[in-house]
């Protein structure tokens, strides 16, 4: 059985959203945010202290987009997926590293000097600064759906799923706002997925049955 650590709404949505998208059986295991000070004793089973972490088997995983991409081909063969013998399959490994690596983190910070940090270490110009980073990177996402439903391979894939988590975290951090016409019309297709809407009741009726509370939202 594989294993999921999430805490609600965090980057552990990704993984989350792939397993519904997938059928796959699994436990998700509900933490408060952040769980490295909020849950000490994870800290023995995930040094990181960080979200998510998988188990499966002897496989153990701590990044996002990576655990998608290990599910779809280790629990494959899923349209979700594209293979090197797809034209687009260059496109679809960009789209699961920007994901992280250019979108998420600038919203990190954002969160972290808006919501996270004690009132007295907030600061509005790191905020402001990240925000128009996460804005700016977004245009790839802009132009990508100016003619298309997705993002590569002509159907949903895992890329629309790493990618669509970033778009979620801006909802919740108060970007949404400034989203330019394509990404708000793709983020609202995804959001009308029943894959979503799963793993969105999963996040929520794990949180109730383990008595973890969700985040306080921007």
């Amino acid at each position: 059985m594989i294993t999921l650590y999430h805490c609600d709404a965090a980057r552990s949505f990704r993984p989350l959203w792939m397993l519904e998208e997938m059928g796959l059986p699994y436990e998700l295991k509900m933490l408060p945010f952040p769980p490295r000070v909020f849950a000490k004793d994870y800290l023995a089973l995930n040094p990181l202290g960080t979200i998510p972490f998988l188990i499966d088997g002897e496989t153990r995983m701590t990044e996002s987009s990576g655990i998608c991409h290990y599910l779809g081909i280790k629990y494959g063969p899923t349209p979700l997926m594209v293979g090197p013998e797809d034209p687009a399959y260059g496109a679809f490994l960009n789209w699961m590293y920007f994901s992280d690596a250019t979108l998420t983190f600038p919203q990190t910070l954002v969160l972290r000097y808006t919501q996270l940090e004690p009132e007295e270490r907030r600061n509005p110009q790191v905020a402001g600064d990240y925000a128009k980073w996460f804005l700016g990177r977004l245009r790839a996402v802009e132009a990508a759906t100016a003619n298309a439903e997705t993002l590569c391979a002509g159907r949903f894939t895992a890329a629309d799923i790493v990618i669509g988590y970033a778009l979620r975290l801006a909802d919740n951090i108060g970007l949404a706002r400034d989203f330019g016409p394509n990404v708000a019309a793709y983020w609202a297709r995804l959001q009308q997925r029943d894959g979503f809407k799963r793993a969105v009741a999963a996040e929520q009726a794990a949180g109730k049955q383990q008595n973890v509370a969700p985040r306080v939202r921007g």
